[in-house]
């Protein structure tokens, strides 16, 4: 890894001097350090030894009645320190080139902590009213125009999309409006199944996830709405040998605004869907039924609702207020088999969290107090997959972050 490092930097250093044409080609890096202080009052379900938080963890009673996961805990971490190499080039097929390589310290599973992982690959080609963008980076779903400017590193999730995939996604722009039209495979964040989390499900189906999407901009305000496709074939072959094709479809939706009303900004987003386990949200799918013969399954997706929104206000020092709630609708059929879900159990997600942002120069100091509430309960599958008589739980997470930007 340290060689593939080294390496990686001293190409980076040859391109970032390089001239084309006598021209400003080349690369520019930026990039930040961060350090977090984390104190949760409640074990969490996360991801980097809890530095992703998602939402605290259900009760676990032991021999004397007493909750397990009602133990706080604490940890410092450096892994979001970030690296972006940012590429500019001769024009191409009539195009003006870009691209962009965007890399930190996060890892790709919880035994590869520390690891330097890919998060963002990709080459544009812009032409008058068009563009191409080839490669990874943040789904359509997650809108880079106004995503929540939260200091906790779940940037809003659950309670919005969260997710980055290889794709091509064609743009049109026609005066203040785009339009958006992304085919996407699957690779750091997969769907469910029964092989566990896996992008072979998508793969399967032979067909890429489809996303439409449309904005308008206008003098700091930002409308947008967009419409999800996604097929997955979860098994290639039942328990007894036997070849099956059957697949489950979903379609999920989003609609958000910003407003830009100085000094404060309004941010909001609403996202209603099915199977989207792979953005880091409540949901998936689960078997509707099983042919007794051939052990065939059928499936029914499990939808949710989710809306979240933001305010803030000031720049040297930033006052800002996240709230999201999620909830779980259950599937459009009863369930006669296995869940292949995120958090099937929960019946609805809650959160607030304030946040103060102090910059000066090329430093920041940040504290959110981001408070998270589960409703977790019994998922009954004759009524279905909906969650009943849930109870509330809740972690209170204080977050300490010191940025250094360059």
């Amino acid at each position: 890894m340290k060689r593939i490092l080294v390496l990686l930097f001293f190409l980076f250093s040859l391109l970032s001097y390089a001239q084309i044409d006598n021209k400003n080609f080349g690369i520019s890096f930026s990039g930040f350090v961060k350090t977090d202080f984390i104190y949760d009052t409640r074990q969490t379900v996360s991801l980097r030894e809890g530095h992703f938080l998602l939402y605290p963890q259900s009760e676990n009673l032991d021999i004397n009645g007493k909750d397990i996961n009602a133990k706080s805990n604490f940890n410092i971490l450096s892994i979001q320190t970030r690296l972006l190499g940012k590429i500019i080039g001769p024009e191409s097929f009539g195009a003006k080139t870009s691209g962009q390589i965007e890399a930190e310290f996060f890892g790709t599973t919880e035994g590869d902590i520390n690891g330097f992982r890919l998060r963002h690959a990709f080459v544009k080609f812009d032409w008058a009213n068009t563009s191409l963008l080839i490669g990874q980076t943040w789904h359509p779903m997650f809108v880079a125009e106004m995503f929540p400017g939260v200091v906790s590193f779940n940037t809003g999730a659950p309670f919005q999309p969260f997710s980055r995939n290889p794709q091509i996604r064609f743009t049109y722009s026609i005066e203040n409006v785009k339009f958006i039209l992304a085919a996407l495979s699957q690779r750091d964040f997969q769907s469910n199944g029964p092989d566990g989390f896996s992008s072979s499900y998508l793969r399967n189906a032979v067909f890429p996830n489809i996303h439409a999407q449309v904005q308008y901009s206008n003098k700091g305000y930002l409308f947008g709405a967009g419409v999800d496709y996604k097929k997955l074939v979860p098994r290639i072959v039942t328990p007894k040998k036997i070849v099956t094709d059957n697949s489950i479809v979903s379609l999920s939706a989003i609609g958000y605004a910003k407003l830009n009303l100085n000094p404060v900004t309004v941010k909001t987003e609403v996202v209603y869907g099915n199977n989207l386990a792979d953005h880091l949200m409540l949901g998936g799918y689960a078997v509707k039924s099983i042919n007794s013969i051939t052990l065939e399954e059928e499936y029914s997706p499990i939808s949710v609702f989710s809306i979240w929104g933001e305010i803030s206000t000031g720049k040297e020092i930033e006052l800002a207020l996240f709230l999201g709630y999620s909830k779980n609708m259950g599937a459009d059929d009863n369930i006669a088999g296995s869940y292949f879900c995120r958090g099937i159990n929960i019946d609805k997600l809650f959160r607030i969290s304030p946040r103060i942002q102090i910059n000066s120069g090329q430093s920041r100091i940040s504290t959110e107090l981001e408070y998270t509430s589960a409703g977790y309960g019994t998922t009954v599958n004759l009524n279905k997959g909906k969650v009943a008589n849930a109870k509330n739980l809740s972690n209170l997470r204080l977050l300490l972050a010191v940025y250094y930007f360059f």
